[in-house]
């Protein structure tokens, strides 16, 4: 009976097997690499997007801190501007009281009784001068009291004149009467809501 020797075909296939297992790595190799390369890039690529996204995020947040201090700025000067306003207004509407004052002041003065010095801060009066007696005093505070445009006479120095005349000279302080209407007063009020007319 004839042998047939199968060893050189074995031989043969598992070579063939070897070479295909090699080409599969080599494949798989390139594949990984492919793969790794490409995500390496892409990688690379979203990290430099959003470093330039981060370089415009920086430049609009400087922009806009700008602005916002350029608007406080402006706020600031707005709020100045609105209180010289106010000064203003308030010195406009003063300025008829201060006349009022003076010639009040005149009138208020009963005979022998002789003012040195007149000093006004705010609504505040200090008022200097010369009496021939402390009687003369008292009349000339119960005068301010009556008076229409200044109230609350408080008197703070008197003092009898060294020189050997008769008379007192003494400080007083008083109070301007604001005519101004209180704030509540300026606010206009509503009409009132008749019984017919429903609530909103």
């Amino acid at each position: 009976m004839p042998r047939i020797n199968l060893l050189p075909w074995r031989q043969q296939q598992r070579a063939q097997r070897q070479k295909e297992f090699g080409l599969f790595a080599i494949g798989a190799v390139a594949a990984a690499a492919a793969v790794t390369l490409f995500t390496s890039w892409g990688v690379s690529a979203a990290i430099d997007s959003q470093r330039d996204r981060n370089v415009l995020l920086k430049k609009e947040i400087t922009e806009l801190d700008r602005q916002i201090t350029e608007i406080l700025g402006l706020e600031a000067q707005k709020q100045r501007l609105l209180a010289r306003m106010e000064i203003i207004e308030r010195l406009q509407r003063s300025r008829p009281e201060v006349v009022h004052v003076v010639d009040q002041l005149a009138r208020t003065l009963p005979e022998g009784v002789y003012l040195t010095s007149v000093k006004q801060t705010g609504k505040k009066l200090e008022l200097k001068g010369v009496a021939q007696s402390s009687t003369r005093v008292s009349t000339l505070m119960r005068n301010i009291e009556a008076s229409q445009w200044i109230t609350d006479p408080q008197l703070q120095v008197v003092e009898t004149l060294k020189s050997g005349a008769t008379g007192a000279d003494f400080t007083l302080f008083s109070t301007q009467k604001s005519t101004e209407p209180a704030e509540e007063e300026r606010k206009p009020r509503r009409p009132p809501r008749s019984a017919g007319t429903p609530a909103t």
